[in-house]
């Protein structure tokens, strides 16, 4: 009952939080760079944050146990492996005044929700793109990036952990199929996702026209799908290799 009470008082400070941020954002945009803007985007992000943690402490039915540090120390390992995918392994492709890209953070997003569950691994994406995001060219698109990458994190890690039950003992074709569709169920949110999202995100938030927002869309589709296609593929290469290895030395989480 208490850690109930605990939620609603932070869900409330978090859309608190989150409203204030968002108000931020939209009086403070003019340009790229801008250090209102970047600090507006941060207030919004602790909102999402808190709100989440608060959705989540309300809402759940298991009682609260404390967090193995090796979890944490694997979640921060994984979000800095999403942040150097994110910032060092990509492809940079101007569209006018904006930009898209491919990388390689989703992969290790998605590979964090397969090892450590899909809120570790959703967290772990988050942040680490998210920061990705605010010390580059991207910072505009952050608050969205958090958002999105947590959304494919708690997908993979439902699916994965929940529905296959992929860290019991199974033969290796099902962890193959499980593996693989997982990583499937979370990418594909992504690609219908992240144009959608990202149209409305730079149409009423940022204030780009209308054509313009449509058609870094489309362009955000292609690179979207790409970026979908490496993750689930490399993602699955690299945790079909490392199961094995994890499950000898007792390190992968019993979900």
């Amino acid at each position: 009952m208490k850690d109930k009470k605990t939620g609603l008082i932070q869900t409330l400070i978090g859309t608190i939080i989150l409203v204030i941020g968002i108000v931020l954002c939209v009086n403070t945009y003019i340009v790229k760079g801008n250090k209102a803007y970047a600090f507006s985007l941060l207030v919004t992000i602790l909102g999402i944050v808190i709100l989440i943690a608060g959705l989540y402490r309300t809402f759940s039915k298991k009682e609260r146990k404390p967090v193995d540090a090796k979890v944490i120390a694997q979640a921060a390992l994984c979000a800095a492996l999403c942040y150097v995918g994110a910032t060092f392994i990509k492809i940079d492709i101007p569209v006018g005044t904006e930009r898209t890209m491919f990388h390689f953070g989703n992969v290790f997003c998605v590979l964090a929700a397969l090892l450590i569950g899909g809120e570790w691994g959703g967290l772990a994406g988050a942040i680490g793109m998210t920061i990705s995001d605010l010390s580059t060219a991207y910072v505009t698109s952050a608050p969205k990036t958090f958002i999105l990458k947590l959304c494919i994190g708690l997908i993979v890690g439902f699916v994965a952990h929940k529905l296959f039950h992929l860290s019991k003992e199974h033969s290796a074709k099902y962890v193959t199929v499980a593996t693989v569709v997982s990583s499937i169920c979370g990418m594909a949110f992504n690609i219908v996702a992240d144009p959608v999202v990202g149209y409305f995100y730079k149409t009423y938030l940022l204030g780009v026209p209308q054509d313009l927002a449509k058609t870094l869309a489309k362009i955000g589709a292609i690179t979207t799908s790409v970026n979908a296609v490496i993750a689930v593929i490399v993602a699955s290469i690299i945790y079909l290799a490392l199961r094995p290895a994890m499950k000898k030395l007792n390190m992968l989480r019993d979900l």
